[in-house]
């Protein structure tokens, strides 16, 4: 094996394959990166068992095609480290991987190809293309309440379901939930819904960009493969049943108030400063016109904040965790926001006035 690549079109592939990888693995080829090269395409994989993550790019020159597995971090520490532009020319000698650049030259150990996993390809049942942008929005909106190591581990991943016209995210660690929908031109019979793992949500989060360009999902029994053009990306999928989330969210709420968001969100940005560093608690009492942000600690500090709104209404107070609305606030994309309770032990439906295509319920706190 024997060719040469600019440092910049190898760069951008490692980065993302390497983000796949492990820094602590059971079997060692796991923290290696494999280098499969042909006539004009050099192919990388990533893996860790439960995400695989392939990258291609042009080599400038191929003198001999072949394969390796080579270190994944510290191949990737070395062509950052290299000067802008530069030329790196890569051979195997004596089942080392020699990289020279310029006046450079760094030999890496390697470990046989063989022993490299390959996420078996199972027969992908339905074949289906978004838009990027699409399912990009669709995470963005939803990822941040997935659970992180719940022990109801399908809580630690994401609901990805896909029906006729229709594709939806959703995500909760049982403190809130988030759902975001969006139309989409498909076809899908039966509807489909699958639990894709949370780093393989975040992985796939990465790889995508914000265009029309498309994204083509296969879903299979147990993985979900996305193609994005030079990416393959392929992910097990999490074997349980997510939550009937419809039943969560609440209905019949009649005290609803319209904020602005950006201001809102610095309001209670400040007032967790002094919550209870543990809890994160921070009162809301809603009052007609205003609300008002209070928190509290054990060292008897308090912070007090009023904040204009659109309410006209009983008065009410409830408690919740100020960082599950600040997330929430964090990812909506209008400047106001609409928030809808009923009383201080229900939860709290947010999202943007009149609605939108996502929504999010938070559970009060009780302080």
């Amino acid at each position: 094996m024997k060719f040469s690549i600019s440092r910049e079109a190898l760069l951008r592939p490692l980065t993302l394959v390497a983000g796949v990888v492990e820094r602590r693995q059971t079997l060692p080829v796991l923290s290696n990166v494999l280098i499969e090269v042909q006539d004009a395409q050099l192919a990388l994989t990533g893996t860790d068992l439960e995400v695989e993550l392939i990258g291609r790019t042009a080599p400038t020159q191929v003198d001999e095609p072949g394969s390796a597995t080579v270190p994944a971090r510290k191949l990737m520490d070395i062509c950052k480290s290299l000067p802008d532009q530069s030329e790196i020319s890569f051979a195997l000698e004596d089942g080392r991987a020699v990289l020279r650049s310029g006046r450079s030259r760094f030999t890496l150990s390697t470990l046989p190809v063989a022993e490299f996993p390959n996420i078996e390809d199972g027969q992908g049942s339905v074949e289906l293309s978004l838009p990027r942008g699409t399912l990009k929005h669709l995470i963005d909106a939803t990822s941040f309440a997935m659970a992180q190591q719940d022990v109801r581990y399908y809580l630690n991943g994401m609901l990805l379901e896909l029906r006729s016209n229709l594709v939806r995210t959703v995500a909760t660690d049982g403190h809130r939930l988030a759902v975001c929908s969006r139309p989409a031109d498909i076809e899908v019979e039966p509807a489909q819904k699958l639990i894709v793992p949370r780093k393989g949500v975040l992985e796939l989060g990465r790889l995508l960009d914000d265009s029309d360009e498309p994204v083509s999902l296969t879903l299979g029994a147990s993985h979900v493969r996305a193609h994005t053009g030079e990416f393959t990306f392929t992910s097990k999928l999490v074997d349980g049943k997510f939550p009937d989330y419809e039943r969560v969210v609440p209905r019949g709420g009649d005290k609803v108030f319209i904020a602005d968001r950006a201001e809102l969100r610095q309001v209670l940005s400040r007032t967790s400063i002094l919550s209870n560093e543990k809890y994160r608690g921070v009162r809301l009492q809603l009052e007609e016109g205003n609300l008002q942000v209070m928190a509290n600690n054990p060292e008897q500090e308090e912070a007090e904040e009023n904040v204009a709104i659109e309410y006209s209404g009983a008065s009410l107070e409830i408690g919740f965790n100020v960082s599950y609305l600040i997330d929430v606030l964090s990812v909506l994309g209008e400047d106001r926001v609409q928030m809808t309770l009923a009383d201080p032990n229900s939860s709290a439906l947010m999202e943007e006035p009149g609605g939108g295509d996502a929504m999010y319920v938070v559970m009060p706190m009780r302080l």
